[in-house]
């Protein structure tokens, strides 16, 4: 089987900060930008990697989703517990240096991990978790 990732999925909530973020800060080019009835859903990826892409869409707008469920996301995204993603760099310590000085929020510094990669930890402005791993 020939199988690779083509998109992940990633909630926004403010549709200029996320992509602001991902295009400013990490560099990824902007692929598409669709809105409907008031809601954007951005395509961004590696400019070097045209067949990877994030999609940043509105959260839990699924029509299968109840209220509850739909209060529970926005709950996690809050906090910073509802979704992730893991990048890689050729040279950490500056794409860190470089997010750093944009005024992303920095939740674990550069730091040789336990279990065998080097990493650190960053939220987008929706709160989800962004590890980016230094490629060895």
């Amino acid at each position: 089987m020939d199988i690779t990732i083509h998109a992940s999925y990633l909630p926004h909530n403010d549709p200029d900060a996320a992509l602001a973020f991902y295009r400013d800060t990490l560099g990824f080019e902007v692929r598409n930008d669709v809105g409907y009835q008031g809601m954007r859903w951005i395509t961004v990826g590696p400019p070097d990697q045209p067949g990877t892409s994030i999609v940043l869409h509105p959260p839990a707008v699924d029509p299968g989703i109840t209220d509850d469920e739909r209060r529970t996301v926005t709950e996690m995204m809050a906090k910073g517990t509802y979704a992730s993603i893991n990048l890689a760099t050729a040279d950490l310590d500056s794409s860190f240096e470089h997010v750093q000085a944009s005024g992303a929020e920095i939740v674990q510094e550069p730091t040789e991990q336990p279990y065998g990669i080097r990493d650190c930890a960053i939220r987008d402005p929706a709160g989800n978790l962004i590890r980016i791993q230094q490629l060895r």
